[in-house]
């Protein structure tokens, strides 16, 4: 699991970003430590710019996530981390959920 190519777009989980920001590499390395698959979508640096995270969060900045599998669209890193401990952290039904269909490797 993990990131994936913006041509899989099968991933639940769509990942606005820059490269080299630290508050989109603070998501990044929660996704992959809850091995989550994620796709990666870079976006342009100058925030004036940014019209598909505007038009998907109804906000220029990131990071953002898209999350397929429970409706969420959510920007700002100290958000982001939070529902992702909430929502498949250990101990959560999604993360149980998880668990199970990966034969209960975590």
């Amino acid at each position: 699991m993990g990131a994936l190519d913006s041509a899989a777009s099968d991933a639940p989980i769509t990942f606005y970003r820059l490269q080299a920001c630290p508050y989109c590499e603070r998501v990044t390395r929660l996704l992959e430590a809850y091995d989550l698959d994620y796709t990666s979508r870079f976006v342009e640096p100058l925030h004036s710019d940014r019209d598909v995270v505007k038009r998907v969060a109804g906000v220029r900045t990131v990071p953002v996530i898209v999350d397929a599998r429970t409706g969420v669209t959510m920007a700002e890193s100290g958000n982001i981390v939070d529902y992702l401990e909430t929502t498949y952290g250990e101990g959560t039904a999604i993360a149980e959920t998880v668990a199970v269909a990966n034969g209960g490797d975590e």
